[in-house]
């Protein structure tokens, strides 16, 4: 849990900055029905800092399990990978989605070690994915 309160003018140009959506898996507000939260991009516990560069917009599943973390283990490459940083890299450099829209695919080590660590294709959110496809919702622009 953050140290930090993140001012209401900081915590509305974030807001705006992501869209309404979670920086790492492009979950929507307004179709997830739950507020999302500012997140540490690095930890205050890490030296991170409150600020627009170490700030971003998250859904509350991403933040629970990216926990305190900047980087984790990726087995397929046997190294330890950087998780994706979403104020210094673009979401589609590392990310992409499936022909149907329901998965996040990761274009690189960094957007597949994250897409594992922050279990951004589990089966409640895939389900969802498909639903939203179904409406016209997803995936976005």
């Amino acid at each position: 849990m953050s140290k930090s309160r993140v001012p209401d003018g900081l915590r509305a140009e974030i807001v705006t900055q992501f869209g309404y959506r979670c920086a790492y898996c492009q979950t929507p507000q307004q179709i997830s029905g739950v507020r999302l939260t500012v997140d540490h991009i690095v930890p205050e516990s890490l030296g991170g800092t409150t600020e627009k560069r170490n700030l971003c917009l998250a859904c509350w599943d991403c933040n629970l399990y990216k926990a305190a973390r900047v980087s984790v283990f990726d087995n397929q490459s046997q190294q330890n990978v950087r998780l994706f940083h979403p104020q210094m890299q673009a979401w589609f450099d590392h990310f992409e989605w499936s022909s149907d829209g329901s998965l996040m695919l990761g274009k690189s080590t960094i957007g597949r070690a994250s897409i594992t660590a922050l279990r951004m294709n589990r089966a409640e959110l895939v389900i969802s994915r498909k639903l939203w496809v179904e409406a016209g919702w997803h995936p976005p622009d």
